[in-house]
């Protein structure tokens, strides 16, 4: 469903300040396959989630998505692939619309615009039932403007929009960061259930260990622009946070030194 051939990103090339993000990347993500991916900070995980959306050119590699390769093909055109949850709650998301009328653009997304605007009854009836499937109560709110949402609320409606066109994959780029603990596991409960009930192709970058092993079917650690580790199937339902530590310091020969991700390891 997604193929990464040796994709390199470099970014400001010949400076004092050059980093090479992407070093020759390849990665590849079977139908239905839900990946999880954990490394430090500077590990080229945002890196690599952006070079398959296609936020910047990359320098070299191939990215192909359900056989077609989209690499020449910029983010705004690649969007019809892709569903994407971003960090920031505020982001996604319209404002100053009503929570029906989000679900809308985003139902309408990728199709041909005309003169007329307007969320229909059926329409109406059928995001009904998709918030309410959220339990989140939004599903009797939906004239209330997206702004007046809580970060929980408004990260659940754009996992909702992110998968309304059943994309052929979706990216969740730390989309629980900023959120407190318990409203952070709620959303990733749902974007469990969304997946498995949806039948999606996924990668979630998260800097939580424990969230990397326990969710999806196949965890990859990157380390200086590189994937150093992919772990799936019986090994990666046995792992624990101390397998994974000493798998990094194996492989890399250095220890892992992201204060954020040990502290959600403990």
């Amino acid at each position: 469903m997604l193929e990464v051939k040796n994709v390199s990103k470099t970014f400001n090339k010949g400076t004092i300040n050059e980093k090479r993000a992407l070093k020759e990347v390849s990665l590849k993500l079977e139908d239905e396959d839900f990946i999880t991916v954990i490394g430090g900070n500077g590990a080229g995980k945002s890196t690599l989630m952006n070079a398959i959306a296609g936020v910047w050119a990359v320098d070299s590699g191939r990215v192909i998505i359900d056989g077609v390769d989209v690499t020449g093909i910029n983010e705004h055109k690649r969007a019809k692939f892709l569903g994407r949850v971003f960090q920031d709650p505020m982001t996604g998301t319209a404002a100053t619309m009503q929570i029906d009328e989000n679900l809308a653009l985003a139902k309408r997304r990728g199709k041909s615009h005309t003169l007329k605007w307007g969320v229909t009854k059926k329409e109406k009836e059928e995001y009904h039932e998709m918030l309410k499937s959220l339990d989140l109560g939004l599903e009797d709110r939906m004239t209330t403007k997206v702004g007046l949402l809580s970060g929980g609320q408004r990260q659940a409606l754009t996992l909702l929009m992110a998968t309304l066109q059943r994309p052929k994959v979706l990216l969740l780029d730390e989309h629980t960061a900023a959120l407190d603990p318990k409203t952070a596991a709620k959303v990733l409960s749902l974007s469990e259930k969304m997946i498995k009930e949806n039948h999606l192709t996924a990668m979630m970058v998260t800097h939580n260990m424990r969230d990397a092993i326990n969710y999806g079917n196949r965890l990859i650690m990157m380390n200086e622009g590189r994937i150093i580790l992919d772990i799936k199937g019986e090994e990666k339902q046995k792992l624990t946070v101390e397998d994974l530590l000493q798998k990094f310091e194996e492989v890399s020969g250095e220890e892992f030194a992201n204060d954020e991700a040990l502290l959600t390891a403990k």
